[in-house]
C-alpha cells in the first residue's frame, strides 16, 4: 500500500490558521476605529472653545470700559445671546448681578448637551 502524503493537509491547516488570525486582526482594526470615532465626537460635543469665547467676550468688554461696563453688559447682552442661539445652537444668558467688587457677571451657558453656570467677580484695581 502507499502512504498517504501529508504535506498537502499541513498546508490547508496553516492557511485555515492564517486566515482566521488575519480576520481576527480585521475585527480589531474596525473596533478600534469605532472607539476613536466616539471619542472624537465626545471631544467635539463638549464646547470648551464656546465658553472660553463667551468669557473673553465678557473680560474684553470690562476692561474696555470698567467704570460703565454694567451698562455696556446690559445694551450688549441681546445681541450676544440672540448670536449664540442662532450660530452655536446653544442657550446664553448674561446679567449683572448685585455683589461685592466692581461688577458681578452671571453667565449660564447651555447648548443641550453642556451646561455651564458661572459668575464672574471683577474687582476695581485702581
Amino acid at each position: 500500500m502507499a502512504s498517504l502524503n501529508d504535506e498537502a493537509q499541513w498546508l490547508i491547516l496553516l492557511g485555515l490558521i492564517v486566515c482566521v488570525g488575519m480576520f481576527s486582526l480585521a475585527v480589531i482594526i474596525n473596533e478600534s476605529v469605532l472607539v476613536g470615532q466616539t471619542t472624537a465626537e465626545s471631544v467635539l460635543d463638549f464646547s470648551k472653545s464656546d465658553i472660553q469665547g463667551l468669557r473673553g467676550e465678557m473680560l474684553r468688554t470690562v476692561e474696555s470700559d470698567p467704570l460703565n461696563a454694567k451698562t455696556v453688559i446690559n445694551a450688549g447682552t441681546p445681541d450676544i445671546e440672540r448670536l449664540y442661539l442662532l450660530r452655536k445652537h446653544a442657550i446664553v444668558n448674561i446679567k449683572p448681578v448685585d455683589g461685592p467688587g466692581l461688577l458681578n457677571i452671571s453667565v449660564h451657558y447651555n447648548n443641550g448637551v453642556t451646561a455651564y453656570n458661572e459668575t464672574m467677580v471683577f474687582v476695581n484695581q485702581t
